[in-house]
């Protein structure tokens, strides 16, 4: 594979990454948002127009980034607070941030905007092939990259993180340790939804330059689907995003030669999201898994005990 190909995979991957990343956070708290796919968009068509109006990519991205804020708190809220069904939230603020995004973004249709400039890494950059690959990127991909890992160095190296999957596997333990679940979960809900807002705008400012109605293609689906692929785990979750980036380039070379495959090959993550499920509840894979120990480990995935359920000390 040329390094061409390879640079054009993480750059089309990034948005994706934003996005699974904040929904791990997210979920990692308890918290289930499937808001995503409309948060997303409307978070794409805000940052675009917030651009598009001040000329300033900056103000775009923190703009989408408080859009699919502000709709993430409404499912903490709504979750924790009022104790509704977090899964019928979502579906509801899916569809509404959808049709608001159609209806607010109209006049943005097909409009040249500004777009966020590529920023080389002086010597890095003269590495074979990785240079070419990696560091010829824009700041929005480096920063992707970055973020991955320091999610999982804060997940899995650091109290601070050991009190996240506390709320969110055992939130009567956690709360009889001194910690405020409830408050945490909100922090971690509202950081992961501005996390997915910076997806958002990376497509309408970078990847996919403007605003049209439907400008995703359902990719919010697409992350949650990666999300559970990846086991609820920052690094898994970027490969994920990462192999439906090859998976989308591997459609595009291969549709002079095999149209129909083509069609198919994008919409390959949701059968994987079903098998995804199906193998990380299967008792038998478990006791497999525990034989193999930390390669176990990371073919393994386990949902949070807490995921969706709301927490109310007595």
């Amino acid at each position: 594979m040329e390094a061409a190909t390879v640079a054009i995979i993480i750059a089309s991957s990034t948005p994706l990454v934003f996005a699974a990343l904040g929904e791990t956070l997210t979920e990692k708290s308890g918290v289930v948002n499937l808001s995503l796919d409309g948060s997303m968009l409307l978070s794409a068509m805000t940052g675009f127009a917030s651009a598009y109006l001040s000329g300033s990519v900056e103000i775009g991205l923190c703009v989408a980034m408080f859009t699919s804020a502000t709709v993430a708190s409404v499912v903490a809220f709504a979750g924790i607070k009022l104790r509704l069904n977090q899964i019928a939230v979502g579906l509801v603020l899916t569809y509404f941030a959808t049709k608001a995004s159609a209806l607010f973004g109209g006049d943005f249709v097909r409009k040249p905007g500004p777009s966020i400039q590529k920023m080389s890494i002086p010597g890095l950059e003269e590495i074979p092939f990785v240079g070419e690959a990696v560091f010829q990127q824009n700041p929005l991909v480096y920063l992707s990259i970055v973020l991955g890992f320091v999610l999982f160095v804060f997940m899995f190296k650091t109290r601070r993180g050991l009190d996240l999957h506390a709320i969110g596997d055992r939130p009567e333990a956690a709360f009889s340790r001194g910690i405020n679940v409830n408050l945490q979960r909100y922090v971690y809900t509202i950081l992961g939804g501005a996390l997915v807002g910076l997806g958002g705008a990376a497509f309408s400012l970078d990847a996919k330059m403007g605003w049209s109605d439907g400008h995703i293609a359902n990719y919010g689906w697409i992350a949650l689907a990666i999300v559970i692929f990846g086991g609820w785990h920052p690094l898994r979750a970027m490969f994920g995003c990462y192999l439906f980036g090859l998976i989308q380039v591997s459609a595009l070379e291969l549709q002079p030669v095999l149209p129909d495959l083509a069609q198919v090959l994008p919409i390959a993550p949701f059968p994987l999201m079903i098998v995804a499920l199906v193998f990380i509840n299967l008792r038998v894979v478990h006791s497999v898994t525990d034989r193999l120990g930390s390669i176990g480990s990371l073919i393994r995935g386990r949902a949070p005990s807490g995921l969706g359920e709301s927490f109310w000390p007595d």
